[in-house]
């Protein structure tokens, strides 16, 4: 399971509604939403959503079993993904979500839709992290190992008011950043989040431009930025860190760069497929 993007420079506006769920939409966010798809050359088609094919069709073969993607906020959605699996004849389901860090805000929202879509029909193995992975740690690590950077590992932000109930997200990205800066031997790093919406809301920081502003300020002048909350060349990666973030660290004099993604990387691939071997092996909780 996915978030979803929008195929063409057409359906952003759906897909910004949806996203949405039927709260009100300020004309200026979805024309700059819209805008920033079009920068990035999105007319016709979707990178992000062939990268997605390219993941479920190398785990189908990875796996000799039938791998379906479900969308959060696109099609296909969950449910239909739900469903092509009880129509192949799937009495166990696997339900893995490209998010590796848990979040009431974020994977229980998939949990509860595909637990919806099945309603009972057959028995599911939710995975509900895997921020911890050996493999997902090792294959970050790989990549900033030997870097005289210093490392930023980032996540996207949520709605700061997470922390008061005890939710493990922040924690969960805190602890995958600390195993691969361990697995690379990197000592030099630090962690900020990203892709803050505008909810009028306080949410988690500090953002990864203020943290730019004051790495510059302590005297760093290289950066190496390192997602550990994504996993896919997507809006956050190729918008907020290939362009934002890298226009505010020139403007600073900081040199900045990025790590490559997972994407359908056969090493990831690899690791996913022992999440879900590992997963339909025990049953998960209820």
């Amino acid at each position: 399971m996915a978030y979803g993007s929008p195929e063409r420079l057409v359906d952003v506006p759906a897909y910004y509604a949806d996203i949405r769920g039927g709260r009100r939409i300020a004309p200026e966010q979805l024309d700059d939403l819209v805008e920033r798809y079009r920068r990035l050359g999105i007319e016709d088609s979707s990178p992000l959503n062939a990268v997605t094919e390219q993941t479920r069709a190398a785990l189908e073969a990875e796996l000799d079993l039938p791998v379906f993607t479900g969308m959060k906020h696109w099609t296909p959605r969950i449910a239909d993904a739900a469903e092509a699996a009880l129509s192949a004849g799937a009495d166990e389901i696997a339900g893995l979500v490209l998010a590796p860090h848990y979040s009431v805000l974020s994977v229980a929202g998939y949990r509860d839709q595909l637990e919806r879509a099945l309603a009972g029909r057959a028995a599911l193995r939710f995975v509900e992290s895997w921020h911890d992975e050996p493999g997902f740690v090792g294959l970050l690590a790989d990549r900033v190992r030997g870097t005289d950077a210093h490392v930023v590992f980032t996540a996207h932000s949520l709605p700061a008011r997470i922390i008061d109930s005890g939710d493990p997200y922040r924690d969960q990205l805190l602890e995958t950043s600390r195993l691969v800066a361990k697995a690379a031997a990197v000592d030099d790093w630090s962690f900020s989040f990203q892709s803050e919406s505008p909810t009028g809301e306080p949410w988690l920081g500090p953002d990864i431009l203020d943290h730019l502003e004051a790495l510059r300020a302590q005297g760093v002048e290289r950066v190496l930025v390192c997602p550990v909350g994504f996993v896919s060349d997507h809006l956050e990666i190729r918008w907020d860190l290939d362009v934002e973030a890298s226009e505010r660290a020139a403007e600073l004099g900081l040199r900045f760069g990025r790590i490559e993604m997972p994407n359908a990387d056969p090493a990831f691939v690899r690791t996913l497929a022992g999440i879900v071997r590992r997963a339909l092996s025990v049953p998960s909780a209820t």
